[in-house]
């Protein structure tokens, strides 16, 4: 099979870049138009009208809820499993002093496959389409759970027990803070949850559909997916794309220290994407929840944007860069209150509703995506030397 294989092997850009792998009904990414939708619906036109239930209920069962008692019996449905196994619970305190120095997202590594352990996740391979979407919803229900614990406890606090009657992004946030956040910024915080829940073929979902195309569990999916969203390329940009804003300080240094950056050939955190080629669709919105904030911090960061892309502009001409999903939301998650070892597993908690989609529809395929690589080390085969 291995040597048919490399009979037939294609060459394709590095990175894998604009190479269809699948066929997918979940969503896609306009990057020339500055669009992207879930199923047939504009992601942001979601965030705008509807809760992040709906869209999971979207994401997950191929339509919106068709009404109220449909969108309440998905949100009983889900409530019950945000509480976590005692098993998964009595582990997280030494979990998170073990990972002390690294944080949350890589404390939700090992309790996401403690999680799938204690609760019998068994390989996608191996069960119903009907267990796999119980283990998937499962999961995600508990990762706000996880998360927001891990954090408590590496702050010396206790976590706090979810709440069946507050929606999603209002429970993760009174997980986080033991305090029944403000509806304003709930809503504010859910927007942001549901134009990142999904986005093409990126990384961590690229990597998920990886694992579950091997037939693995759902909770293996999902950790080889967090992984993947835990590099600084991928998930880790929202608080580095602030701490720009930090480095920067006042509206006199913008310009000389991008110039400086630039001209080094740093990369500047928050601006650029590989696949739009207009603004992000999902910084736009995000702008628009920061304006209505207002203070000193949006004011600045609207500042540093328009003059980062005149002098990106400049330098780079004939690129299109503008600032990525990163960069708002850095500002909208500090004004909602959120901190910053937060901002990235905040992103997870949206994702892994996108990820487990994904992973659904991955095992519905048995193929397994098996790539190839062209060697390009010394030429075989040359003689083993003896020992000297």
């Amino acid at each position: 099979m291995d040597g048919r294989s490399m009979n037939t092997t294609v060459e394709v850009p590095r990175g894998l870049a604009g190479v269809v792998v699948t066929e997918t009904e979940l969503g896609d990414v306009r990057g020339r138009e500055g669009f992207y939708h879930y199923r047939q619906y504009s992601a942001v036109e979601l965030a705008a009208s509807r809760t992040f239930e709906d869209v999971w209920h979207l994401m997950f069962r191929g339509s919106l809820p068709a009404d109220a008692a449909e969108r309440a019996a998905f949100a009983a449905e889900i409530a019950p499993l945000r509480r976590l196994p005692d098993a998964v619970r009595d582990a997280l305190p030494a979990l998170a002093r073990a990972t002390a120095l690294s944080g949350p997202l890589a404390g939700l590594r090992t309790a996401l496959s403690l999680l799938g352990a204690s609760a019998g996740f068994r390989p996608v391979y191996d069960i119903d389409p009907g267990r796999r979407a119980a283990d998937a919803l499962a999961a995600c229900a508990a990762v706000p759970t996880l998360l927001t614990a891990l954090h408590r406890l590496g702050q010396g606090l206790e976590p706090v027990e979810p709440r069946a009657d507050l929606p999603y992004a209002a429970n993760y946030l009174y997980m986080l803070t033991g305090r029944e956040p403000d509806p304003v910024k709930a809503r504010a915080v859910e927007q942001y949850l549901i134009s990142t829940i999904d986005h093409g073929f990126n990384a961590s979902t690229f990597t998920a559909r990886v694992i579950a195309s091997t037939g693995a569990d759902v909770a293996a999916a999902l950790t080889g997916a967090i992984g993947a969203l835990s590099g600084p390329l991928h998930g880790g940009a929202p608080s580095r794309a602030l701490d720009t804003l930090d480095a920067i300080g006042t509206a006199e240094r913008i310009e000389p220290w991008i110039r400086e950056r630039v001209l080094a050939g740093d990369r500047i955190m928050g601006f650029g994407h590989p696949v739009y080629r207009t603004e992000d669709p999902r910084s736009r919105m995000l702008r628009e929840i920061a304006l209505g904030f207002g203070g000193p911090l949006v004011d600045f960061a609207v500042e540093v944007e328009r003059r980062v892309e005149q002098i990106l502009a400049e330098l780079k001409p004939g690129r299109e860069l503008h600032t990525n999903v990163e960069f708002y939301a850095g500002v909208v998650m500090e004004l909602c209150g959120l901190p910053r070892e937060m901002f990235t597993p905040t992103f997870c908690a949206a994702r892994v509703v996108g990820w487990s989609a994904n992973i659904l529809e991955q095992a519905a395929d048995s193929k397994i995506i098996r790539p190839a690589a062209r060697y390009a080390g010394p030429t075989p085969p040359e003689p083993v030397p003896a020992l000297g």
